[in-house]
């Protein structure tokens, strides 16, 4: 069963930055053969997609608000998806989630993706 394990959330004040890492193993294929994705979630909402980098790097942003603030990374050696988060504001205060995709494509849909981490609390103060 594929394992997903965010860390780095935290407090933070707004204008701030923060880095989370998505730690992921055992995947089927290695894990340059994945899509991986950041979502997050407010408590009584959904859980929204943010960001995802395909398997040759490519990233795709689906939320306008995180646009040139939050750009997404891997490192295939390590195993690892990087969400890095600058100008941050409290309306970004939420639960984070990382995922690895079914495929080598990047999608905005969680059925797409097969193993999730437990979140990461990411709260920004104004």
């Amino acid at each position: 069963q594929v394992q997903v394990m965010e860390s780095g959330g935290g407090l933070v004040q707004a204008g701030g930055s923060l880095n989370l890492t998505c730690t992921v193993s055992r995947l089927p294929l290695y894990f340059s053969q994945y899509a991986m994705g950041w979502f997050r979630q407010v408590p009584g909402k959904e859980r929204e997609g943010l960001l995802c980098i395909n398997w040759v790097g490519d990233t795709t942003h689906y939320v306008d608000s995180v646009r040139g603030r939050f750009t997404i990374f891997r490192d295939n050696p390590r195993n690892i998806a990087i969400l890095q988060m600058n100008s941050l504001i409290p309306d970004d205060t939420a639960v984070y989630y990382c995922a690895a995709g079914k495929s080598r494509t990047c999608s905005v849909s969680e059925s797409d993706f097969g193993g999730w981490g437990q979140g990461t609390q990411v709260t920004v103060s104004s």
